[in-house]
């Protein structure tokens, strides 16, 4: 049976790989340039392998709305009225037939690049995801790139009718839409303007977050309409028969894609899309590709079963669950009976289906003055995403060197977040980009340490069998009456086959040296076939080489820093 334990490496080309550091706010492309897919080389890939990814999830490659103005390419310009940031948001795809121009050394041979692109990971044997945004797509969508044939969202609505499964959008009778942002209120320089036609929207559509309001809120998805896969967001009733007109025009694009080498998608904002539609297209799709891969982002536990078994979905994302109880951990006030919460949550049917994370696009950088500030001390957290479960796990570009995430880029405010809207260049990551050499010369000594330890965890995991395969047990019950084992601060746990036992130790504890007996208890070793008197040998397989001795009556002494980790393999004497 293959193993779900996948390393996704997450990067968006525009940052990826821009060497400019100009970081003018609310600068042009021209100011301050913007990564490519060319510059994503055979050194870049070499190094993303290095620490053990087996995926690589390009981020924001179909075409989005920008402020950019590409119509001397014969690229319909956008109103900046209805885009968000001056590159413009990933999430808003204005053609899902092209890829960002920004992208690409030639702008008339972006798609013949991408594709280049994709030969390029593959013979890294890596594979590639990319995004498929279904709940919505840019306000002022419309393919020009689209293939001969292709009838476009929303092409053939009836806009008289407010709902109706023939129609590709929800309608708003007798409104014009209001766009909340006016470009003119921006002190930029150069304006934020582009040769764009300013929009009007009669009737107004609804917004992508669902809102029904011709006039939304500055703070919603304004840049967005939303898409109709049967569901009456007037009167809450679901029509899936015959299949609404959405349905195939997704699955087209999804088929599309497919077809150039993606070896999967990661469904934005998935759970806002009904079920019946997931079951029937990730069938659809599996009929040609039967091993493409559908990652959900979904914050619902209620639905996690539903999207799995019902829907089709391989991976779910684990926010709501480990994400959160680990952050918790990391900012010093969490409690590691959170952990074993998680565990039982998701233990049984669906863990190995779950997506482990510390930083994605969404989230705030780990080393951010708004989350842990010190990298190091995500190290123990890391190592619980990595090894706690069967299931895959990812890394957001940059965490492995500690981008921090504490610029104020445009429309990107200081939030400890990586701009997605805006050209930049990150300062901190330059020297492992050094020029896109990918060597990591020009990292600090900290960093470098840094990106050692990702390295080290990711070569591991690949190459253990428990971590991969193996079984769980849960340690935090049997050591709760244990001296010196502080089971808020302490989290321990084996993982183990027939032929691999690990004993997984994580401190927490900011200020405080773990010295205890650690009890495996006489069910445990008999799980891994192992005997209560026997005298054990415990080595650290990930940072230290350390070795302590034990058995299961006397128990395992355990000395360990503050925020530190230990990997024991359980061999006999």
């Amino acid at each position: 049976m293959a193993s779900d334990k996948f390393i996704i490496y997450q990067l968006l080309p525009r940052l990826f790989g821009n060497t400019n550091t100009t970081n003018r706010p609310w600068g042009t492309l021209a100011d301050n340039g913007s990564g490519t897919f060319a510059d994503i080389n055979n050194a870049a890939l070499d190094s993303i392998k290095t620490l053990g990814a087996t995926h690589v999830w390009y981020t924001g490659v179909p075409e989005h709305a920008s402020m950019t103005d590409y119509s001397a390419q014969g690229i319909r310009a956008d109103d900046p009225a209805v885009v968000k940031g001056r590159a413009g948001s990933p999430y808003a795809i204005k053609d899902y037939y092209d890829v960002v121009p920004d992208f690409a050394q030639s702008v008339p041979d972006r798609m013949a690049e991408f594709e280049a692109l994709v030969a390029r990971t593959h013979a890294h044997g890596l594979k590639v995801i990319i995004d498929i945004v279904p709940n919505h797509v840019a306000r002022q969508y419309g393919s020009d790139a689209k293939p001969a044939g292709v009838i476009d969202l929303g092409e053939d609505d009836d806009v008289r009718q407010a709902f109706s499964t023939r129609n590709n959008f929800y309608y708003l009778p007798d409104t014009t839409f209001v766009a909340p942002f006016v470009p003119g209120s921006i002190d930029a320089d150069p304006p934020l303007m582009n040769s764009a036609t300013p929009i009007h929207e009669s009737p107004a559509k609804v917004t992508g977050s669902g809102s029904i309001n011709e006039a939304p809120h500055i703070n919603d998805w304004y840049e967005t309409i939303k898409l109709n896969y049967g569901y009456n967001v007037f009167d809450g009733s679901l029509h899936t028969d015959p299949v609404p007109d959405t349905w195939h025009k997704l699955l087209d694009i999804m088929l599309f894609w497919a077809e150039k080498g993606v070896d999967g998608f990661r469904c934005d904002m998935a759970h806002l899309v009904p079920v019946p539609f997931w079951k029937w297209v990730t069938r659809q799709v599996r009929a040609t590709y039967p091993a493409h891969i559908f990652i959900a982002e979904i914050y619902d536990p209620g639905l996690y079963r539903s999207f799995i078994f019902e829907g089709g979905f391989d991976y779910l994302y684990d926010k709501v669950g480990l994400y959160d109880s680990l952050r918790r951990l990391i900012e010093g006030h969490g409690s590691c009976y959170d952990l074993t919460r998680v565990w039982q949550q998701e233990s049984g049917d669906f863990s190995e289906h779950m997506l482990r994370f510390l930083e994605t696009h969404d989230e705030q950088r780990i080393a951010s003055s708004f989350f842990a500030t010190e990298p190091t001390r995500a190290i123990p957290a890391m190592v619980i995403t990595a090894t706690m479960h069967t299931g895959p796990y990812l890394l957001y570009f940059g965490q492995e060197v500690g981008v921090r995430g504490e610029d104020t880029e445009g429309f990107s405010g200081h939030d400890g977040r990586t701009t997605i809207f805006d050209y930049w260049g990150l300062t901190d990551w330059q020297g492992y980009l050094n020029g896109h050499t990918y060597d990591g010369a020009g990292l600090t000594e900290d960093q470098q340490h840094l990106r050692a330890f990702y390295k080290k965890l990711g070569t591991f995991v690949n190459g253990s069998a428990a971590v991969r395969e193996g079984a769980f047990y849960d340690l935090q019950w049997a050591n709760q009456f244990t001296a010196g084992y502080d089971q808020h601060q302490v989290y321990s746990y084996l993982r183990y086959t027939d032929s691999q036992k690990l004993l997984i130790v994580c401190n927490f504890d900011q200020s405080t040296t773990l010295s205890t007996t650690l009890n495996i208890p006489e069910h445990a070793l008999s799980l891994m076939q192992l005997s209560v008197e026997g005298d054990l040998r415990l080595t650290d397989q990930l940072l230290t080489n350390e070795v302590i001795t034990g058995n299961g009556t006397t128990g395992f002494p355990i000395s360990m820093p503050p925020v530190s980790v230990r990997i024991f393999a359980l061999n006999t004497l």
